[in-house]
């Protein structure tokens, strides 16, 4: 993709966070969609491409009354949102389509079953080679590499408390915030057991919530009256719908594809990266995203995080919304993900890191299933 050749103009979320039992799946993403729409000054019939996950294309489309001439429903989990980004980037470079509305929405909390984790079924790779031997869901699939990783490096739990610490720092400066209330190591490791070595402080939360993106060229992108966020990376990749298959469960295969291919394509080294944002839908993914992506050496991410490197102030700021852990999670959380680097790069967020040029946004899917990465810029071309 050619560097800074498409942009995002439009970027909104849901009115409501967090409990918002008054509204459907499809009204969730039609809530974010207008307030991205109306952030940049559009009309649903100024919209000629759209993606989403969660509901269809062609639902989306249909609700809003938009008759595109490129949409994707790529689904593979948390992390659609930033294969969308990529793909539409494609699709716009390539006169597919010009204005590309990218939406998510999700009934976590006021839905029972919606945002939840199947097993798949019992004729799934799932249902047939993991779910027979008891586990139930993302809190306790995500222990096998956890603790493979903690063996590994020799780490205790306390490893896992640390992000939730000072991701809380971060989500007091935010008013949309689920929790804002500080917490220290100590509470974490004594909060109640999920599934060893996850206490629930270490888990993401359960909300309702949308998100939207409007992406258009960087060319037309000067004439909106937002400021321009520039897309300068993108990569994805995937790796396996068995968490027991992992090629290693140290580290994410995926994340290091999406991950290089990335920072190839945009141009840029690690010393460039003013903000990131690591998926965090349990404690330990940002110890694999910051050391998958390349800041942190294998088994270094704990005390790299410890020694407030991704803290306010830190020469790393990372989740500065609150993440998953303290902000929101309605299920797929890579859309908030990529909310929050586009707030750093417009400087509007309610924890603004000073002077920041350049975000990175990494997403998961499924428990390291797939991997989505997205480096924005706030630098014309």
């Amino acid at each position: 993709m050619k560097q800074k050749s498409v942009a995002v103009v439009g970027a909104a979320e849901t009115t409501k966070m967090g409990v918002i039992p008054d509204l459907s799946t499809i009204g969730l993403h039609a809530d974010a969609a207008l307030n991205a729409l109306a952030d940049c000054g559009l009309k649903p019939s100024d919209i000629d491409g759209v993606a989403t996950a969660g509901i269809s294309p062609t639902e989306l489309a249909w609700y809003l009354g938009i008759k595109p001439t490129w949409a994707d429903g790529t689904q593979v989990g948390g992390c659609s949102f930033m294969l969308h980004v990529r793909h539409a980037a494609a699709a716009i470079n390539e006169g597919l389509c010009n204005t590309v509305l990218i939406t998510h929405g999700e009934s976590g909390k006021s839905r029972v079953g919606a945002g939840r984790f199947g097993g798949g079924g019992g004729s799934s790779l799932n249902g047939q080679f993991e779910m027979p031997y008891g586990p139930a869901g993302p809190p306790t699939m995500f222990t096998i590499p956890v603790l493979r990783y903690l063996k590994t490096y020799g780490l205790t739990e306390e490893a896992l408390a640390w992000p939730a610490v000072i991701q809380r720092e971060w989500a007091a400066k935010n008013p949309r915030s689920t929790f804002k209330d500080p917490i220290s190591v100590d509470d974490v490791m004594n909060s109640r057991m999920i599934a060893w070595p996850f206490r629930i402080l270490m888990c993401c939360l359960v909300t309702d919530g949308g998100g939207a993106l409007i992406l258009t060229s960087a060319e037309r992108a000067k004439d909106f009256p937002t400021k321009p966020v520039y897309v300068l990376g993108t990569g994805e990749s995937v790796e396996t719908p068995l968490i027991s298959q992992m090629y290693d469960a140290t580290s994410s295969t995926a994340f290091k594809i999406s991950g290089k291919k990335a920072f190839e394509e945009a141009g840029i080294k690690h010393a460039d990266v003013d903000h990131l944002m690591v998926y965090d839908a349990f404690a330990h993914l940002p110890l694999y995203g910051l050391e998958d992506l390349g800041f942190c050496k294998p088994g270094e991410a704990a005390d790299f995080i410890k020694e407030r490197n991704t803290a306010i102030g830190g020469k790393l700021p990372m989740n500065t919304n609150g993440g998953g852990l303290s902000y929101m999670h309605s299920g797929m959380y890579g859309m908030y993900a990529l909310q929050e680097s586009v707030r750093q790069m417009r400087g509007v967020a309610p924890a603004q890191v000073p002077g920041a040029k350049i975000s990175v946004c990494q997403g998961v899917g499924g428990m390291f299933g797939a991997a989505g990465t997205v480096i924005f810029s706030n630098e014309a071309p």
